[in-house]
């Protein structure tokens, strides 16, 4: 008698399956729709210590000394089905580094811009107070020593298949 019981719900048991299965494929459908047109971009950080023997990896150096220079650049590439519009990318200046004047470039029609807050607020030209000799306060730039990130923006979207590269020097204090 179960046995009876049990055959007559695998019609209805397997017409539910179908059912769900054909829903699973309408919404990995859409889903695929959706998905359609996105960047999907990947991003790479890679760092060299320039020495006078020439630039070695930071993973292959030692150590780093005092006053020597560490390149940083960085590497974007879309991997994605659509252009990645108003890309930026974000360079971190190491506590106990500084940002080497002069050091900053990039692929395309990069803006760069500078923090000293650790990326609250960029400006071409971060600027401090300083008190003057007579009591009054001045805004000054700010010195390398207090820069904490170095953000890159690209008007052009970065297209698919397309990469970018940023770089930037830092001095160890």
């Amino acid at each position: 008698m179960r046995l009876k019981k049990s055959l007559r719900t695998l019609p209805v048991a397997l017409m539910c399956l179908m059912a769900l299965g054909s829903a699973g494929a309408v919404a990995q459908k859409r889903f695929m729709i959706l998905r359609a047109g996105r960047p999907d971009v990947k991003v790479m950080l890679a760092g060299a210590v320039e020495r006078t023997n020439g630039r070695i990896p930071v993973e292959k150096a030692d150590t780093v000394k005092s006053g020597e220079i560490l390149d940083w650049t960085i590497t974007s590439m879309n991997e994605g089905n659509a252009p990645a519009h108003e890309y930026k990318a974000v360079g971190v200046v190491p506590p106990g580094t500084q940002l080497v004047a002069g050091s900053v470039s990039a692929d395309g029609s990069a803006t760069v811009t500078y923090s000293i807050d650790n990326g609250k607020n960029f400006s071409t030209q971060p600027t401090i107070e300083e008190r003057q000799a007579d009591g009054s306060i001045k805004k000054v730039p700010a010195p390398f020593s207090m820069y904490t990130q170095v953000r890159y923006e690209w008007a052009d979207p970065l297209n698919v298949g397309s990469k970018l590269n940023a770089s930037y020097k830092v001095r160890l204090n």
